[in-house]
């Protein structure tokens, strides 16, 4: 949308969240939520964005500061009329402004649409976002006239008992003209028992100025509920999840138990993929078509291609190529490009890696710094052995080496192609092509030993 500006009220310390982190760097499904505020702002077409922080503002500045958003200070929090003021040189007379909070993270980009489409139909000074709800204690009630039109916003505890019966409530979301917006914060006064400047004081004073106020009724009112404390963020984030996880099953994607299935939003997962109870999903991994993961599996940034099977397994920042399976009890840490068609089995650490195709590491095995081909049989107990105490080296295992069990790859080493080591052997130097390694002492017998000893 042109001529759209945003302010997003970010400034609050959030005490009853209790935590040394401002509220809006608290995560939800894998994103702060004032980056999800500031994403949706975005999305709705806000051509220039001010953020007003203030508790611990340069963190919050700093976690956001390659999004493209301005930043003021609102040194105290008197009130969001004092907030929006902070932000006043930013106003631009010409523009609409939306009006967002930092810590209402489920807002949706269409529903903003709707809303600056609704404001600029009905010609309004400002425009509300409203909601029609059962329980209505708490927050700022809608008054209209018998005709419909909009009197006042008033607040529940200074509401009438008449009043306090109306269900259509102020979400706290609006859209300003410019214009209008910079004229009722002129007027905004703190005459109240907080001594605060409170922005719904706005509406009236644009209503009196012979200018329209009007709340468009959204259809969801899960999308404006706010997060002051560890509670309301599971509320949010299980609202959020759900959406989520049914996004993907309608895209193709089972999910056996969608309340134990955690999956961050930037996640792509293929059709016919299933996904078993306890697996928690994140940053932007993307799974193929005709996967099985799970149960039990941690996924972070990881790119996963059809037909894998991953069970029982943390893996973060690698590939895995298709036909491949992995676990149960596997670690892949970041870095590893597994093939196709390769076994990572039980107890299995893999960690800056690459592993060719068709090659098998079955069990209790670590490989780590290596340079693995194709069709290799790494034996139970391997252990690549790439650092010294003071540096790391790289191993290098060409194609059909046969790794026999309990052995010590002690880096910098190569495998020739073809090559065998010999079970329990340690090997310090290098093997040729198809040449069989034996690096253990012989067996010796002594007879009688025990009895002696």
């Amino acid at each position: 949308m042109k001529n759209l500006n945003a302010i997003i009220l970010a400034a609050g310390e959030g005490t009853r969240m209790k935590s040394r982190l401002p509220k809006v760097l608290h995560k939800i499904c894998g994103k702060t939520m004032i980056e999800r505020v500031l994403n949706t702002a975005f999305e709705t077409g806000a051509e220039k964005i001010c953020v007003v922080t203030g508790h611990k503002h340069e963190m919050v500045q700093e976690a956001v500061k390659d999004m493209g958003a301005d930043f003021v200070v609102q040194e105290k929090q008197l009130g969001t009329g004092h907030a929006v003021m902070q932000a006043e040189k930013f106003i631009d007379e010409n523009k609409d402004v939306l009006v967002l909070y930092g810590d209402t993270p489920l807002i949706t980009s269409a529903t903003l649409k709707k809303l600056v489409e609704f404001h600029r139909k009905e010609d309004n000074g400002v425009s509300i976002i409203s909601a029609v709800v059962e329980n209505s204690e708490g927050y700022g009630h809608i008054i209209r006239d018998k005709n419909g039109a909009f009197v006042k916003n008033v607040e529940y505890k200074d509401a009438t008992s008449e009043e306090k019966e109306v269900k259509e409530i102020n979400s706290g979301i609006y859209v300003f003209k410019g214009k209008s917006l910079k004229y009722a914060l002129s007027k905004i006064n703190n005459n109240n028992a907080q001594g605060e400047y409170y922005l719904p004081d706005a509406l009236e004073i644009i209503l009196s100025n012979g200018e329209k106020v009007n709340a468009m009724a959204t259809d969801d009112e899960t999308e404006f509920f706010g997060v002051n404390n560890r509670i309301q963020l599971a509320d949010v984030s299980h609202i959020l999840r759900k959406k989520i996880n049914e996004n993907h099953m309608q895209n193709g994607v089972t999910i056996i138990n969608p309340e134990t299935t955690f999956i961050d939003d930037d996640v792509e997962i293929g059709m016919d993929t299933i996904i078993y109870p306890g697996c928690v999903i994140e940053g932007n991994t993307k799974i193929g078509e005709g996967c099985t993961v799970g149960p039990n599996c941690r996924l972070t940034d990881m790119e996963i291609a059809p037909d894998v099977t991953i069970q029982y397994t943390v893996a973060m920042e690698s590939t895995i190529g298709s036909g491949t399976k992995v676990g149960p009890f596997a670690y892949i840490r970041p870095n590893c490009h597994v093939g196709e068609n390769i076994k990572v089995g039980d107890f299995v650490e893999l960690k800056n890696s690459t592993i060719g195709n068709g090659t098998k590491i079955s069990h209790l095995t670590y490989v780590g710094d290596t340079d693995a081909g194709e069709g290799i049989n790494f034996g139970c107990g391997t252990v690549t052995v790439n650092y010294d105490g003071k540096k790391k080296y790289r191993t290098t295992i060409e194609d059909d080496v046969f790794i026999g069990c309990n052995a010590n790859l002690v880096a910098p080493v190569t495998l020739k192609k073809g090559s065998y080591v010999a079970a329990g052997s340690t090997i310090t130097k290098e093997v040729p092509e198809d040449a069989l390694a034996v690096a253990r002492q012989r067996q010796i017998n002594l007879d009688g030993w025990v009895k002696k000893h």
